[in-house]
């Protein structure tokens, strides 16, 4: 018989300050993120922070992991939607990836996006955390594309999502921000969503 183990206090508490940095580094961007901030914002005293890591560089490196995850898991929760309702998994990712929500919430949203710029200057340890949040975005673009759509497609299509919602979030969340979204939006539905449900 298997038990499952509840986590303790300390485990609960470092999860807390993970997904605190999650959110503030895509809010905030790498800079902005301080130890002392996040702690007071997870709850938890300043002096607590090196009992849960050795290092602020550490702590980005679980967060734009965490961050990175939680985009994954996101979209592949859509797909598995997508297909349950009769939609094109693809159709749902570009539809949710360029939504006027994803516009306006940068910190529950893509660590690419809100990122991509900054992650070549961090340390070497998160840069590398960083690239496994490109690859983990490429990769569900990929599973993502309709049949006959060529693989190398994806490279493509990730970068246009992206670069059209840091273009989008540069000009704010407002009629001009939202009009570049749809069209990009519409593109990639028109040329690649051959099953598209409109």
């Amino acid at each position: 018989m298997s038990t499952t183990r509840q986590p303790g206090r300390k485990e609960l508490s470092h999860q807390r300050i993970v997904e605190t940095a999650a959110r503030a580094i895509r809010r905030e961007g790498f800079a902005g993120v301080g130890v002392a901030d996040i702690m007071k914002e997870a709850g938890l005293t300043h002096g607590g922070f090196y009992a849960h890591f050795p290092s602020r560089d550490a702590l980005l490196v679980e967060a734009i992991e965490s961050a990175g995850l939680e985009n994954a898991k996101n979209v592949l929760s859509g797909a598995q939607d997508a297909r349950l309702r009769g939609i094109s998994a693809f159709h749902k990712l570009v539809v949710g990836y360029l939504s006027e929500a994803h516009l306006k919430s940068a910190e529950i949203g893509c660590a690419v996006a809100a990122l991509a710029s900054e992650m070549p200057r961090q340390s070497t340890a998160v840069q590398k955390a960083a690239a496994q949040s490109v690859r983990r975005m490429l990769d569900a673009v990929q599973q993502a594309l309709p049949p006959g759509v060529e693989p190398e497609a994806a490279a493509s299509i990730a970068s246009q999502m992206v670069g059209a919602l840091q273009m989008a979030r540069a000009l704010g969340a407002n009629a001009e921000g939202k009009s570049l979204l749809a069209a990009v939006r519409r593109q990639l539905l028109a040329q690649y969503d051959t099953r598209r449900h409109h």
